[in-house]
């Protein structure tokens, strides 16, 4: 839109912006939002076109009318069905217990150090090898493994609980949400 373009569309818009609202606001229901909303796709659609409209108010109204009647008949596909019974599976009667595993192993988590933490969350979270671990901080191989060593069993100190799972256990595939599961001796 060149200059003189841009100046007769502000125009428009200061002068006319509150009567197409309450229109919009009125086509809405009464939800002032949602006519704000509507008022603002109908603008963006002038503006675009705005070179080419002889008559700029009859033109926004007619946009104003054809999204409300388009917002009213998506409403109208979307509307939800009742059926007798609900399409989703039950709970998985396992899904508590592994909550709270993770609720404990956060709180866990919470009580080391801020360096224990990142190399338990580095070498079971990231996956990553005591290498990668090493060089991202700056330290040995060895004082990761010594490290993790140590927080592994200030985690087991913590939280006991944990230890409890067995091998069975540990042959799940690792979840991205500090499961038991991936923090083993």
């Amino acid at each position: 839109m060149d200059a003189e373009g841009l100046e007769s569309f502000r125009d428009f818009v200061d002068s006319r912006s509150s009567g197409l609202l309450r229109t919009a606001v009125l086509l809405s229901g009464g939800d002032r939002h949602a006519g704000e909303d509507l008022l603002q796709n109908a603008l963006a659609k002038a503006a675009g076109r705005w070179h080419r409209i002889d008559e700029p108010e009859a033109y926004v109204r007619q946009v104003l009318y054809r999204q409300q009647i388009s917002r009213w008949r998506l409403k109208w596909r979307r509307r939800e069905v009742s059926v007798a019974e609900p399409p989703e599976p039950g709970a998985d009667p396992d899904a508590s217990s592994a909550a709270e595993l993770r609720v404990v192993m956060r709180a866990a988590l919470s009580r080391l150090t801020a360096r224990q933490r990142t190399v338990l969350v580095l070498r079971y979270f990231e996956d990553l090898p005591e290498a990668d671990v090493a060089r991202i901080l700056g330290c040995s191989v060895g004082t990761v493994r010594s490290t993790t060593h140590r927080s592994l069993a200030r985690l087991r100190s913590l939280a006991p609980e944990l230890a409890a799972l067995g091998p069975a256990d540990a042959e799940q595939p690792p979840s991205r949400d500090f499961s038991p599961v991936e923090v083993r001796p």
